[in-house]
């Protein structure tokens, strides 16, 4: 496991041994000791899944208190995280990774960061580990396409949901 900073504060890429053969291949998704050693010490309580096709949109969502720990488990998608904390001198920069069930790669995204993902393949699964439980009135949406936050996306008509299509601007 290799474990790299990004250009934003806090978020880290995350690449995973892969072990493959003949059969297909193995990968250990998660272990506590180890991430531990590598400095991650994030206590997970709860693993969730979205499946979606291609060109589906999803985000920027996120929460001032919620840790996450993203994965691909099938498929391909586009990955943004955003600095969304208002009182950082960094606020709104933003970092796009590609995640897939080839390269196995995660992101440990820290609280006030939003975080959104277009699929690339015609499915994909997007797995994540948080160390909170969900609370839907704690969240804010961030819309895809704000022009005060000036992000690159790889489609220009993505697939939205009435939360991600209607959410806030930057103010």
């Amino acid at each position: 496991m290799e474990v790299l900073k990004t250009k934003l504060e806090g978020v880290l890429l995350i690449k995973l041994d892969v072990f493959e053969d003949h059969r297909g291949q193995y990968v250990e998704t998660y272990n506590e000791q180890l991430y531990h050693e590598y400095g991650i010490d994030v206590k997970f309580v709860q693993d969730d899944i979205s499946t979606s096709t291609r060109h589906v949109l999803r985000g920027i969502h996120g929460d001032a208190e919620t840790w996450k720990l993203i994965s691909c488990l099938y498929g391909k998608f586009y990955l943004m995280v955003v600095n969304c904390n208002t009182d950082s001198e960094n606020f709104g920069k933003w970092q796009s990774f590609v995640l897939s069930d080839t390269n196995r790669h995660q992101v440990l995204v820290p609280p006030r960061y939003g975080n959104g993902h277009v699929v690339m393949s015609e499915q994909a699964i997007f797995h994540y580990k948080q160390n909170t439980y969900y609370n839907p009135q704690g969240q804010f949406t961030y819309t895809w396409n704000d022009p005060k936050l000036d992000l690159w996306w790889p489609i220009k008509n993505p697939i939205l949901s009435q939360r991600d299509e209607f959410g806030h601007f930057v103010d």
